[in-house]
């Protein structure tokens, strides 16, 4: 065998494994992965199949699980539960939690525009995976991941709630009296890559020291984070 081929190869081998590992599941097929990976500036063979599939099982997934978990609840409640649950934005934070950006397969366009980063190409390759692992091991395992990632969302989630969330009140604060924006900054990652605590500070121009937080996914982690500098701003201007 060529030797660049039989390194490339070994080079791929290796970021199929860590990817593996960040997902929690191993592939059967590590040729299913490659496809969800890849974006249609890529090639012809692309993910587009699979994130149709996907999405598809991702929303029944989410709606039986609503279901379960608000058993009074009426239609119009589940389905808005559900759509905040598998937006766009909240897929692509969900993807970045696994640095998912770094495994795509773009075209040199895509690459050069920063397409890796970008919210819609990271939402549709997080579906791909879905359907991917779907095809791959069939219901319930994709059951089974899809509940693992989402188990902090789903936590979180309230029918009678419509406080403004913490990020939120605590930038609109800030705005209202003319302060940049809070910036929020991974301090560490822990444990293992399946069941990983991110480490998030939240820093504000009116204090030295930022607020610092734990939890199982970066989003509570920053509301976490936000929720203790508000505190402080409480402490200190009466909020």
């Amino acid at each position: 065998m060529n030797v660049a081929v039989s390194v490339k190869k070994k080079v791929q081998k290796n970021s199929t494994s860590e990817l593996n590992n960040k997902l929690g599941y191993t592939f059967l097929d590590d040729s299913l992965l490659n496809i969800a990976l890849t974006h249609r500036s890529f090639g012809s063979l692309n993910n587009e199949r699979l994130e149709f599939l996907g999405d598809s099982i991702l929303n029944f997934i989410i709606a039986e699980q609503l279901y379960l978990e608000f058993p009074h609840a009426p239609e119009g409640d589940l389905s808005r539960l559900r759509a905040a649950l598998v937006k766009g934005d909240t897929l692509a934070e969900m993807a970045r939690e696994i640095d998912l950006g770094r495994f795509l397969h773009l075209g040199e366009g895509e690459q050069r525009s920063g397409g890796a980063t970008r919210t819609s190409i990271l939402a549709d390759a997080f579906e791909a995976v879905i359907g991917a692992i779907y095809v791959d091991a069939g219901v319930e395992p994709t059951k089974a991941f899809i509940l693992h990632r989402f188990a902090g969302r789903l936590r979180d989630l309230s029918l009678t709630s419509n406080e403004k969330d913490p990020k939120t009140q605590l930038q609109e604060w800030l705005q209202g009296k003319r302060h940049p924006l809070p910036q929020y900054s991974v301090v560490a990652v822990k444990g293992e890559a399946h069941n990983q605590e991110f480490v998030i500070s939240c820093s504000i121009a009116l204090f030295p020291d930022p607020t610092v937080a734990t939890a199982q996914n970066r989003k509570n982690a920053e509301k976490e984070a936000a929720l203790l500098m508000l505190a402080k701003l409480e402490k200190e201007y009466g909020k």
